[in-house]
C-alpha cells in the first residue's frame, strides 16, 4: 500500500508524552498494536512534517475545487 492509495483500514491514534521523557504515538488497530518512541526533537522534526504536508494538501485540495 502506497501514501497515495485509499483503505478502509480503521485505527486509533494516541500521542503523548512518557514517563521516561519521551513522545509516543500509539497505533491500534485490527490486529496491531505499535507504539513508537521518539526523543523530544525527534517528534518536534514529525511535527513539522506533519506541517509541511497539511500545507501541501491544502494547496492540492484548493485547485480541486
Amino acid at each position: 500500500m502506497g501514501i497515495n492509495k485509499q483503505s478502509d483500514i480503521t485505527a486509533n491514534l494516541q500521542i503523548g508524552p512518557t514517563t521516561l521523557g519521551m513522545v509516543r504515538i500509539y497505533l491500534e488497530g485490527d490486529g496491531v498494536d505499535l507504539p513508537l518512541d521518539f526523543d523530544p526533537d525527534e517528534a518536534e522534526e514529525i511535527a513539522e512534517e506533519l506541517r509541511a504536508a497539511a500545507a501541501q494538501a491544502r494547496k492540492l485540495a484548493v485547485k480541486k475545487r
